[in-house]
């Protein structure tokens, strides 16, 4: 299984827009996907039309030992698109995993146990570098970055590779950033397009030709419990997120390759 984690420290950047539809995408596509909500808001959960009342084992109870990857994943309305919920439990897990042996492996010992039921699990992680994205950094194989084209993006950015570079150097040295998704890109807006040239200067083909729009469908979609690429596949948003999920899928090693 192919384990990609969707992780900037920076709130607000289209993190969570991105899990969700790049993983609607990918399904589309005939990829069995695993979405894991690792953020105690649980806004991926809500924006795949999961109620909390539903949400009876979550990603809370994974990362506790609790209970499997697969007890815990749901079925969603996307068709080959399972979930993973996420309760407000986790806003203490970070407290409690500090008793646990090997806090920074849980997650990657939940996929350890897991079965080949999926080929692409996409972690959604919080806005923070603490110890539940770092579980997730532990646990992933690549990393997708969405970057949101503002005046702060780049220095947010150095921060998670500063972060990135010592996870690879104390758990993870497997893991490989696969991209930087440009999004909230307002072409009306003359700083978005410089933010854009000097991320692309700075990190080259690192970063995804595809730039996500700011686009009001997309902003509307989770309060219909859905993805933007069914709330309506023809907005401007939607299609953005499918040529996405194409680069990604170009970059990404097969899943019968994939540990």
């Amino acid at each position: 299984m192919i384990r990609i984690a969707i992780a900037n420290q920076k709130g607000g950047v289209g993190k969570t827009t991105t899990a969700i539809n790049v993983a609607t995408a990918l399904a589309a596509t005939g990829y069995r996907v695993l979405l894991l909500d690792l953020d105690p808001q649980g806004n991926a959960s809500t924006g795949l039309g999961v109620d909390r009342v539903d949400r009876s084992r979550s990603s809370y109870e994974v990362l506790r030992g609790d209970c499997s990857l697969s007890e815990a994943a749901i079925a969603t309305r996307v068709p080959h698109l399972d979930l993973v919920a996420a309760t407000v439990d986790l806003s203490g897990a970070e407290i409690e995993l500090i008793d646990f042996e090997r806090r920074t492996h849980r997650l990657d010992e939940a996929f350890a146990a897991a079965p080949p039921r999926w080929d692409v699990c996409l972690i959604d992680c919080p806005p923070s570098l603490g110890l539940l994205t770092v579980n997730a950094l532990v646990a992933a194989q690549h990393l997708l970055v969405p970057l949101q084209c503002e005046f702060f993006a780049l220095e947010g950015l150095s921060q998670l590779l500063d972060t990135i570079e010592r996870v690879r150097a104390r758990f993870n040295p497997g893991l490989s950033i696969l991209g930087v998704a440009l999004t909230m890109y307002d072409r009306r807006n003359r700083l978005s397009e410089q933010v854009a040239q000097d991320v692309r200067a700075c990190l080259g083909n690192a970063v995804f030709e595809t730039v996500i729009p700011r686009n009001v469908r997309l902003s509307e979609a989770p309060s219909h419990g859905l993805p933007a690429l069914i709330y309506d596949h023809r907005c401007s948003g939607s299609e953005a997120y499918m040529s996405l999920a194409r680069e990604l899928i170009a970059r990404m090693p097969a899943p019968a390759q994939a540990a």
